[in-house]
């Protein structure tokens, strides 16, 4: 345990007993365990530093510890997200100290970058919650498209951030979409296909053989004449993961104006459906649930963002076209 009530703001020096146990191990790894709260490559970088330190003495991360000494902290943590604070309505779906939970919009950016300097979700953030400045990325820890909609989770605390990535690349997050596809599909499957960069396009990822390992699961939720509602699964988070994934099993995603092609109209549709079709500019994908551990608590948190509008009009047309050619 340390000395302090307060382990995400460590403007004074902290200390914990490397207890005996960790006898000849190395300090990097026990220093991770006595402050949790911090990422082991963030601790990496104060110990050689010469900020994090054993008996008061600058060590190697790979030097082992004999048990019983005193490791130290001695950091002060820096603004890590400067961006302007914006007065942007957020619809928070699940909130405490440690986490917030909310249901992001088509078309807000999730981090200001080159064209989006203001606007985004970070500006949002850091006006419902200055503190947020602190934390890398104001505590987003996963990010969706600007025209995807969905639940996300933010961390509100460094212990939480810490948690929460670590959940993240052990791919113990569900994360849960629905999508609506060109193409009538019979059954569901796995999109396991590594993805990376575009050799040519760089605004756009592809499946590539030395790509990333990427995987995502899809099953059937609702068949239309010429299209289908899926729900898909990501077992990883690869940058547009699903669309490219859909696209690739020739299944792209209604609306998507990078790797959907051309618009496609069902042969008969009616003149509602086509409206429908033209006007839905973006992509057909909504993160609709997020289920994670609690960072602190452990209990599992479970998160459903409700479809949004523009989707459930265009699920009921596609529903309205081919109960009417059924019929």
């Amino acid at each position: 345990m340390t000395d302090t009530d307060s382990p995400e703001t460590p403007d004074t020096p902290r200390t914990a007993i490397v207890p005996a146990s960790a006898s000849g191990r190395r300090f990097d790894a026990v220093l991770a365990e006595l402050f949790p709260e911090f990422s082991r490559s963030r601790l990496t970088e104060w110990i050689k530093s010469g900020n994090a330190l054993l008996n008061g003495e600058t060590v190697r991360p790979r030097d082992p510890v004999r048990g019983g000494e005193t490791a130290s902290l001695d950091v002060v943590l820096d603004t890590q997200t400067h961006a302007e604070p914006e007065d942007i309505p957020l619809d928070i779906l699940y909130e405490d100290e440690h986490v917030f939970v909310l249901d992001k919009p088509a078309g807000l950016v999730v981090h200001p970058g080159a064209g989006n300097p203001t606007g985004t979700l970070v500006n949002a953030l850091l006006f419902r919650d200055p503190s947020l400045s602190a934390l890398p990325r104001a505590g987003i820890v996963h990010r969706l498209d600007k025209d995807t909609s969905g639940v996300m989770v933010v961390a509100r605390t460094l212990p939480a951030h810490t948690s929460l990535v670590a959940q993240l690349a052990s791919r113990d997050v569900h994360r849960q979409y629905l999508a609506v596809v060109v193409g009538a599909m019979v059954s569901g499957g796995t999109a396991n296909a590594p993805i990376d960069r575009h050799p040519r396009d760089r605004l756009k990822m592809a499946v590539r053989e030395d790509g990333r390992d990427a995987v995502t699961h899809y099953r059937l939720r609702e068949r239309f004449r010429a299209h289908t509602a899926l729900e898909c699964r990501l077992e990883t988070g690869r940058t547009h993961q699903i669309r490219v994934h859909m696209a690739h099993i020739k299944y792209p995603i209604i609306g998507d104006p990078l790797y959907g092609g051309p618009l496609r109209l069902p042969k008969g549709a009616s003149d509602e459906l086509v409206a429908v079709l033209r006007s839905f500019r973006r992509q057909a994908l909504h993160a609709e649930t997020l289920e994670f551990a609690h960072p602190v608590t452990g209990e599992p948190v479970r998160v459903t963002a409700p479809v949004p509008a523009d989707m459930v009009a265009l699920l009921a047309a596609l529903r309205a076209d081919s109960q009417a050619k059924r019929g």
